[in-house]
């Protein structure tokens, strides 16, 4: 990978693979921002979304975001942050409805995202699993046919899953004059395609090694994960020019702390119960638009994220029968 001229020397305290992978995705993130971001349809104002806040909102909080300040963007985590559950299993689901792998993929997919729903946190180790066994099945495949299918799976799998508050606390950025991006473990190609049908600027993500558009199954660096995305905001504001006590980030976990407490109004949403406390302790904004705390954490009732597991193994048999 070629010297990023732009970046200024700096201590890392992040390991080498996390430096890697920030910078990587921030020149990724640079080179496919959308020119002209379209704006959202029947956009929810800030004021509507500070009505669904319950217990954590803020009373009388100071105008934000500042109109016309060029030096501040807003960085989005994506899972359970902008949409509900996690994208990469969405992904998982629609690439198994092309036949990119069997029925035994499915059932680990479906169980991951069942997990995630439930336990309403990330946990590394799954999310690591879900990301190998992405991997392995994109190997061989081109960049632009995966790009093409991710379209489809938005729509099928993603559009109605989106968070409304948070979508408004997005383009109150975009209506400010300011740049939204997207900050995420999900592949860059499809954290890319959710910003592009948002109207955001663009996004940061996991970015997989390819070669002449055929993706090797290896990825540069490590997954966004963690100290990763704050590499990734730090690189793509030394880019940019930005000032990132001007700037915002929001996130649903503990695991973003550190790209939380580079910007000068971090915020969280839907917070897990550490990125809460953490949250709380610094006097963090927190919106939670979740209703019914402990049932939404996991998005659906227990009994339901169990039947998902089910229904998706149903499915696969199902099909796998009809194709004999």
């Amino acid at each position: 990978m070629a010297a990023l001229g732009w970046l200024p020397p700096r201590r890392r305290s992040a390991t080498a693979r996390s430096v890697l992978a920030g910078e990587a995705s921030a020149e990724a993130a640079r080179k496919t921002a959308l020119a002209e971001a379209p704006q959202f349809t029947e956009p929810e104002t800030e004021a509507e979304a500070l009505t669904e806040e319950g217990p954590d909102r803020t009373p009388e909080e100071p105008v934000f975001p500042v109109a016309g300040d060029d030096l501040a963007a807003a960085f989005f985590d994506l899972d359970n942050t902008v949409m509900q559950g996690a994208a990469i299993f969405h992904f998982g689901r629609g690439l198994y409805k092309r036949e990119f792998f069997r029925r035994r993929e499915l059932a680990r997919f479906a169980w991951q995202q069942a997990w995630f729903r439930l336990a309403g946190v990330e946990d590394p180790e799954h999310m690591q699993d879900a990301r190998d066994s992405a991997l392995s099945i994109v190997k061989g495949h081109k960049v632009s046919e995966l790009m093409s299918i991710g379209e489809e799976i938005y729509d099928e799998y993603m559009a109605e899953r989106i968070w409304p508050g948070t979508r408004a606390l997005a383009q109150a950025h975009l209506d400010a004059g300011q740049k939204v991006w997207l900050v995420t473990a999900a592949p860059v190609e499809t954290a890319t395609i959710i910003a592009r049908r948002l109207g955001l600027t663009g996004a940061l993500g996991t970015v997989a090694e390819s070669v002449d558009g055929i993706y090797t199954g290896r990825l540069v660096g490590e997954p966004l994960h963690g100290p990763a995305k704050a590499e990734a905001v730090r690189a793509l504001a030394a880019a940019e020019g930005l000032d990132l006590e001007r700037c915002a980030a929001y996130s649903d976990s503990h695991n973003d702390i550190p790209m939380l407490s580079l910007v000068g109004h971090p915020y969280a949403i839907n917070p897990d119960t550490k990125l809460r406390k953490h949250a709380r302790t610094n006097d963090w904004r927190l919106r939670d638009y979740r209703t019914g705390r402990k049932a939404v954490k996991v998005g659906v009732p227990a009994a339901a994220g169990v039947g998902a597991i089910a229904g998706g193994a149903a499915a696969a048999i199902a099909l796998h029968r009809r194709r004999k």
